[in-house]
């Protein structure tokens, strides 16, 4: 399960970067072979492989940090790879399982439980890097197992209402998205109205087995999926009054606004806008450029597809998963403190304000803030500081292969089983999985 909050990369390339002549293994604690913690006779090679975003959206940053980290370390090698999202796993696997896996790599955040529990990863020290007392929770929550931190965030990403203007205009005289949910309901009344004559217009397209939304809902009214109990084992928590409530929340607006089949999943949510059947659904920014893509959606709605954060109950934003990507230092680099120290460096906060100014959300709270009141990013960087984020468990996993989160939606929303029934059942589903390896 792979979930992106950047447009996609492109094809895979790599670009090597020799930064010195220098072809020597450095020792493993990455410092000088003769043991001097001094930065100039440090040796080795270092390899780097970032995903394409970088490459195509802040390469002056990569330069930037690469220069630095040669004029620290002259006698050091820097190869630097991009990936594709599409191959970047099973290149890796295969790295790791051939052993010639790179010093340091870009994890998709959910991607980082895999290599965390399978060994692959080093750890690192979290007070070592820059802002780590004010990363957002829910990221530094993706690279965290066994109170030990094992990888590094690096930018967050949010999933934002995204929704028609220009029909939100039509029905109720404003253009703007709602700021809380009891004025979002009362627009959603006047769209869903308005459009009455078309028995497929969902004023709010969601659908019914969408369990990031499902548990976005969840967490705004303080429960969870599971938890981590005193005896050392995960236990599923969806049966507890407060997830409920979050669930039953979730299911009232489906039956409400949502006009489609409820057994739809939201992998082409953005079709229901794109073919003019929905006022507003729950995404991730880059569906909202597929509404109005040429081959996937309708280019006439470029000017009225808008974003806006999601407002959940108790006058606050839905609380978002989290979305973005961690680094992380391979379990057996021969170099891995010159390989955290290159993470340090672009992960800085220099490094996170050049993000920053190009609209991605960085790591931390205090570089976020400005961001929540820009046009662009306010979206999502209001939806950031309470997002939630999966078990980091052994068998979490195999629950999300089973489809019991879904399964239990569909369940309550096409079969109408009660809630409480519900949840008692993918409470023990989970209790069977989520604590042994997949």
């Amino acid at each position: 399960m792979k979930k992106r909050q950047l447009v996609s990369a492109f094809g895979t390339t790599a670009l090597a970067v020799a930064l010195t002549a220098c072809s020597s293994a450095g020792s493993p604690s990455g410092g000088a072979r003769s043991g001097t913690t001094d930065p100039k006779a440090a040796t080795g090679t270092v390899t780097v492989w970032l995903m394409e975003d970088a490459q195509k959206n802040w390469p002056d940053l990569v330069q930037r940090v690469n220069d630095q980290f040669a004029a620290k370390y002259p006698n050091v090698t820097l190869k630097l790879a991009y990936q594709g999202w599409a191959d970047k796993v099973t290149r890796f696997d295969k790295a790791l399982a051939e052993g010639f896996a790179p010093d340091v790599v870009e994890l998709g955040n959910t991607e980082t439980m895999k290599y965390i529990l399978a060994g692959a990863l080093a750890p690192v020290e979290r007070s070592s890097f820059d802002n780590s007392d004010a990363w957002i929770k829910a990221l530094a929550n993706t690279c965290t197992y066994q109170d030990k931190l094992w990888c590094v965030p690096y930018y967050a990403g949010a999933r934002v209402a995204v929704y028609n203007a220009t029909a939100f205009q039509s029905a109720t005289g404003n253009a703007e998205f709602p700021k809380t949910e009891d004025e979002l309901r009362a627009a959603l009344d006047r769209v869903a109205d308005r459009n009455k004559s078309d028995r497929t217009y969902s004023a709010l397209y969601l659908p019914g087995p969408y369990w990031y939304a499902a548990m976005s809902y969840v967490s705004a009214y303080g429960g969870a999926i599971a938890r981590f109990d005193s005896s050392g084992n995960w236990h599923g928590t969806l049966n507890d009054p407060k997830s409920q409530q979050g669930i039953a929340h979730f299911v009232d607006l489906v039956r409400k606004y949502n006009k489609g089949d409820l057994a739809v999943n939201e992998l082409n949510q953005f079709e229901a806008m794109a073919r003019g059947h929905a006022g507003a659904f729950y995404g991730n920014p880059f569906e909202a450029a597929s509404v109005t893509a040429p081959v996937t959606g309708d280019p006439s709605l470029k000017d009225a597809v808008k974003m806006a954060t999601m407002p959940g109950p108790g006058g606050k934003p839905l609380p978002t998963f989290i979305g973005g990507s961690d680094l992380a230092v391979t379990a057996k680099s021969p170099v891995a403190a010159l390989a955290a120290d290159w993470i340090r460096m672009f992960t800085g906060t220099k490094s996170q304000q050049a993000l920053a100014d190009r609209d991605i959300l960085p790591n931390n709270l205090t570089q976020l803030g400005p961001l929540k009141n820009k046009p662009a990013t306010a979206a999502a960087a209001n939806a950031v500081p309470d997002a939630w984020f999966t078990p980091l468990a052994p068998g979490w996993g195999a629950i999300e292969k089973q489809k019991i989160l879904p399964d239990m939606l569909t369940a309550i929303l096409k079969n109408n089983k009660p809630i409480d029934q519900a949840t008692k059942d993918a409470d023990a589903a989970i209790d069977q999985l989520i604590n042994k390896a997949g």
